[in-house]
């Protein structure tokens, strides 16, 4: 079929709650590494990836080939929460790449469905049982899932006004600012919340992704385990988004030390090429479920283990950490090299590395941009109410793609402020 033709079976048939395919209106056929080609043959640069689930880029070939090679060997897809050798090894390599060296070795891994969600909605739940309390304190700007437990601690106008029912026991609490009074503040609300209801929880994002890049400071990030310790309260840290080395290391928060979360929360880049799977980490003494208390149909998806473990091997080798590193440093740079270019107010650079971005004043323009984007082939999502252009390139994308990459950006963004510069951000 033609695109049009295919773009009216979307239009007859799909529900209009679809979004990111009306800001990209074309049909996609075919993905590799750092691209998407349209049914028309127009190659695309992915700065979405699937909203960070897709870290390793499209179809990583050697990830690829072990999941392939399961299936011929027809190993069990399905297989509820029932042991499996695909199972076993992905639990295995994880606990000895990525756990044991940052300390959480003995964490307890729980598979609670195949999304992002239903993993906060389990740290929730256990976070509610645990302490024997209600309410659980989020912080303003968060995105944490858009099912009702989730939600409920997501501030999103739009999603909560879908909510049709009364969203309960969260109390929200100011993000960090960046000002050197912040974890001062966040001490004292916290303080101040818990002589109303005593907390179950403190649950956070170190980078609230889809709030808009907004970054909290290492200070600040210790303050939270202070604050919960002096309640009771646990610590979850939702690093859906930012975890999977989003931001230079595994997990979020590996150099805050300090912060020591009770419960993590992962999804997205966790299975390796965009399979559906969700971790929820568990700190031993808090593993308190009875068999069968919390459960789900997917928890044993087991081309994600396949695939997730497969994934695994760039985290074993140390010269993928280092690229990862120098990526997120020249990320920062050319963007930031991209503002000096730019009249003063119209924009500031967010984020922390591979998952940065620009917030500019003017949501207006912010849309301006992500449509230049998109015709010069390159492919970026708005967030925080329509300000923020986020940018999120595979971890495995080279320097030269991302120097070509930004020099696109460079190009639209001066395009789009009118401003008579020269070509910038094309150094990597």
């Amino acid at each position: 079929m033609a695109d049009q033709e295919l773009a009216a079976v979307f239009e007859r048939h799909e529900s209009q709650v679809r979004s990111y395919c009306r800001a990209f209106p074309v049909v996609f056929q075919r993905a590799r590494g750092s691209h998407l080609w349209d049914v028309d043959g127009r190659r695309y640069v992915d700065l979405l990836c699937g909203a960070g689930a897709l870290n390793y880029g499209h179809n990583p070939p050697k990830i690829v080939e072990r999941v392939i090679g399961y299936l011929s060997d027809a190993g069990p897809v399905q297989s509820l929460d029932l042991h499996t050798t695909a199972k076993a090894a992905f639990l295995a390599r994880f606990a000895d790449v990525v756990l044991s060296p940052r300390g959480l070795g003995d964490y307890r891994v729980q598979f609670p469905g195949p999304a992002g969600t239903l993993a906060v909605e389990a740290a929730l739940k256990l976070a509610r049982k645990v302490t024997g309390r209600s309410d659980v304190l989020a912080f303003r700007g968060g995105f944490h899932g858009a099912s009702l437990g989730s939600l409920a601690a997501t501030t999103s106008p739009l999603l909560r006004g879908a909510a049709g029912t009364e969203l309960r026991d969260v109390t929200f609490l100011p993000y960090d600012d960046g000002g050197q009074d912040s974890p001062a503040v966040l001490e004292a609300a916290v303080a101040a919340a818990a002589a109303r209801t005593r907390p179950a929880a403190i649950l956070l994002e170190t980078v609230q992704a889809e709030g808009g890049l907004n970054t909290a400071g290492r200070s600040w990030l210790a303050r939270v385990r202070r604050a919960a310790d002096a309640v009771g309260a646990l610590v979850i840290v939702d690093d859906i988004q930012a975890g999977c080395g989003r931001t230079g290391t595994f997990f979020s928060f590996d150099d805050v030390p300090e912060l020591r979360p009770d419960l993590v929360c992962l999804s997205k880049s966790l299975s390796g090429m965009g399979l559906p799977m969700a971790a929820l980490l568990i700190r031993p003494e808090f593993d308190q479920w009875t068999p069968g208390e919390h459960n789900g149909t997917f928890r044993g998806h087991n081309l994600a283990f396949v695939a997730g473990e497969a994934a695994l091997d760039h985290w074993a080798d140390p010269h993928f950490a280092t690229h990862v590193a120098d990526l997120g440093e020249a990320v920062r740079a050319t963007l930031s090299e991209i503002l000096t270019a730019l009249p003063d107010g119209v924009a500031r650079l967010v984020g922390r590395g591979t998952l940065s971005g620009f917030r500019f004043a003017d949501a207006d323009l912010a849309e301006r941009v992500r449509s230049g984007l998109f015709d010069a082939s390159v492919i970026a999502e708005t967030a925080g109410q329509g300000h923020v252009l986020k940018f999120l390139p595979p971890l495995t994308m080279s320097q030269d793609e991302w120097s070509d990459t930004v020099g696109r950006i460079g190009d639209v963004m001066l395009a789009s402020t009118r401003c008579p510069a020269d070509r910038v951000g094309t150094s990597a």
